[in-house]
């Protein structure tokens, strides 16, 4: 199946974090040099995990930051442990801010990626409920639901999810390229080559929104065009099984059998199933 990075609601501002607490606290904060944690804590994805997941627990740990700037903390570094795989750590964090700042709702939403990219799809779902229940209107927690519904083989009810998403925020690229992918396996092929085509054309540079666009030329037959999105989908990421089987599968249909069947046997060193997948799609 074709991968999307379900969408972290991020940090907070060094500014934000520093007006949480009175004057006096943030003069306190930068005579103890807990400046730099905060920096560090609020750093963003180009900042080393490490440094961020330090940064934030020196402040959690500094006795100075008040209730509101400590759910900022402990979520800022579940996200840190997030990028780092750490998922039960994360979780941890997400449900410390939660407690300390119950109308804190990004958290919420970040303790469901934390559950999806763990595998835990059922509390996933659960996660992104609640985060939808405190704020109907979060587009992201409605995609990043849709996600959830996907790996569950939940197609009609990812869709819905997505309808609702790019409804709140057309320009949400991810639940553009997630509509995409659903209804190339539901078989909605031209709305889901609408789809993935705004996608990128917004700039994605996204594999899973090629694979999906390839998954949909494949199932019209425009094999050239599948190649083409399969070869796109492989620069970004070399060891994509679905791009390798579904580019091997186009090979074979177009009577290069050794190119073809090289494709498969590569994409089946990656995931030995991925041919029961496309089957199950309606590909073989």
């Amino acid at each position: 199946m074709t991968v999307r990075a379900a969408i972290v609601d991020g940090v907070a501002s060094i500014l934000v974090l520093l007006a949480l607490g009175s004057p006096a606290a943030a003069q306190q904060l930068q005579k103890n040099s807990h400046l730099k944690s905060i920096e560090q804590c609020n750093g963003t994805d180009r900042l080393p995990i490490q440094a961020r997941i330090v940064g934030c627990t020196a402040l959690i740990n500094s006795g100075d930051a008040k209730a509101d700037a400590l759910a900022l903390a402990y979520n800022n570094r579940g996200n840190a442990y997030t990028a780092a795989a750490e998922y039960d750590r994360a979780i941890s964090d997400f449900d410390r801010a939660i407690e300390l700042a119950s109308g804190y709702v990004k958290p919420v939403n970040n303790r469901g990626v934390a559950y999806l990219r763990k595998g835990a799809y059922g509390d996933a779902v659960k996660a992104f409920d609640e985060a939808i229940r405190r704020n109907p209107t979060y587009g992201r927690a409605f995609a990043n639901r849709a996600e959830a519904h996907l790996k569950l083989n939940q197609y009609d009810r990812a869709a819905l999810d997505f309808d609702e998403a790019i409804r709140l925020d057309p320009n949400l690229t991810l639940a553009r390229s997630g509509r995409c992918w659903t209804r190339a396996v539901i078989g909605d092929l031209q709305g889901g080559l609408d789809d993935c085509d705004r996608a990128i054309q917004s700039g994605s540079k996204d594999a899973a929104t090629y694979d999906s666009r390839a998954l949909i030329h494949l199932k019209m037959g425009q094999l050239a065009a599948a190649i083409d999105d399969y070869n796109s989908a492989l620069r970004l990421a070399p060891n994509l099984a679905s791009a390798l089987y579904g580019r091997g599968l186009a090979k074979l249909r177009l009577g290069d059998k050794a190119g073809g069947d090289r494709d498969v046997s590569a994409a089946k060193l990656i995931e030995l199933k991925v041919g029961d997948e496309f089957a199950r799609h309606g590909v073989q």
